[in-house]
């Protein structure tokens, strides 16, 4: 287990692109922090941290998996929810039938902090995915601390060693990596990287758009081993059906949710009705 500096560069593709600037401003905040929290320091705090839940055996064994997020604002968006109360938002979620839970934990852009992830590991019983910009072993060490289950790794933004090497330190902390692509390179990069847990964007990251037929397209291409999950742009049962019809089995949903004046609710209605009512009485 290493959290060593990586000589990260940022891929040409994503120069003088929003992605591109979080990623710097993601850089520089971690330059700053290791020199007040170097890792060792971290190291010495695990045995805190709480045992590991299984994320990915936590969407297998639910049909169909919502993986329902925990975010304030979002740069294409802006603010999404004024009365933020991250805890009572996932309490809601654990009510209606979520599987997991995402927490958005980037701060610029975001507004989201890993404190808010550590408040949930205490009071939420459902795996939490740390989704971030990570490029950094240190940020996966910064995950386990905070008690996430699992981490979000964006195939745009490592090459195949440094994804590759990313998801081995995930995986040797307990936790879940869930690789994130957006097309077929990324998706066979992921595989060539030894993931397990494959989750398709349906939102650009170079321009902002949603398109479910992103995760249509994809779906033919991942081997019935992977569990495949879809995010962004998911808004209906119909929805989660259409793309559960072609092998995902995992649905990340997020803004939707969070401008619901009742995320809770906004959840269940994604769900099949009787499930839904079956998971709020059990």
């Amino acid at each position: 287990m290493s959290a060593a500096a990586t000589d990260y560069r940022l891929p040409e593709s994503l120069v003088n692109t929003i992605l591109g600037d979080i990623v710097h401003g993601k850089l520089r905040e971690l330059a700053g922090i290791k020199k007040v929290w170097p890792a060792d320091s971290i190291r010495m705090g695990l045995e805190h941290a709480g045992k590991v839940r299984s994320f990915k055996r936590a969407l297998s064994r639910q049909a169909p998996a919502i993986i329902a997020e925990v975010k304030k604002a979002s740069p294409s968006a802006g603010l999404i929810r004024a009365d933020f109360d991250a805890l009572e938002i996932a309490r809601e979620y654990e009510a209606s039938g979520a599987a997991a839970i995402s927490v958005v934990t980037e701060a610029l852009h975001f507004l989201g902090n890993l404190e808010t992830l550590a408040r949930l590991r205490w009071q939420c019983n459902l795996p939490l995915l740390r989704k971030d910009f990570v490029v950094d072993p240190y940020q996966v060490l910064e995950a386990r601390h905070a008690g996430a289950d699992a981490v979000l790794l964006i195939a745009a933004l490592l090459d195949l060693p440094s994804l590759t090497a990313l998801r081995e330190e995930v995986e040797s902390y307990g936790m879940d990596a869930l690789v994130e692509i957006h097309d077929e390179q990324e998706l066979k990069q992921a595989l060539d990287a030894g993931a397990s847990l494959v989750g398709v964007n349906n939102r650009n990251l170079r321009t902002f758009e949603v398109s479910l037929e992103v995760s249509l397209r994809l779906a033919a291409g991942i081997p019935k081993e992977i569990v495949a999950v879809a995010e962004s742009g998911i808004r209906s049962a119909a929805d989660v059906r259409r793309l559960s019809e072609v092998g995902y089995r995992g649905f990340l949903a997020g803004e939707q949710l969070m401008r619901a004046s009742s995320p809770g609710a906004a959840l269940a209605s994604l769900l099949p009705a009787q499930t839904a009512v079956r998971r709020r009485s059990s």
